[in-house]
């Protein structure tokens, strides 16, 4: 399938058309799901979960993984093809494998603690 007419897909679904960003947001999603397709055959198999479960810092037993992959294909696959990842990071329902790459992205995109010193305070100004 083309990645034209994935994105129009998207676009073009009630489910999904509110969704801000949607082109950017797919994008992204595309880069992150090819990134960990090992084979390039348009899908994450187990090994590949396993690999991107580590770069990730959160490494998974075979039978974690064998649970992930289940809970975004809902069983119906023993790989997740990009059309079963797009919908699982659109979805409302939170999916483990989702949780960990929102996490991923929030601490790889904003700095935890302000630059420079803290600011100086005084005993008056504290609560």
């Amino acid at each position: 399938m083309s990645e034209k007419s994935t994105l129009g897909e998207y676009m073009e679904d009630q489910k999904y058309r509110d969704e801000d960003d949607l082109p950017e947001k797919l994008e992204g999603f595309k880069n992150k799901y090819a990134e960990f397709d090992l084979n390039d055959e348009g899908e994450i198999e187990l090994m590949g979960l396993k690999r991107m479960m580590e770069k990730l810092g959160a490494p998974k037993t075979h039978l974690e993984l064998k649970k992930m992959i289940m809970e975004v294909t809902g069983g119906s696959s023993n790989t997740i093809n990009y059309r079963d990842f797009v919908k699982m990071m659109l979805g409302k329902r939170s999916a483990v494998l989702k949780l960990v790459l929102i996490f991923e992205d929030k601490a790889n995109s904003t700095p935890c603690k302000p630059e420079g010193p803290p600011p100086k305070r005084d005993i008056a100004s504290l609560p």
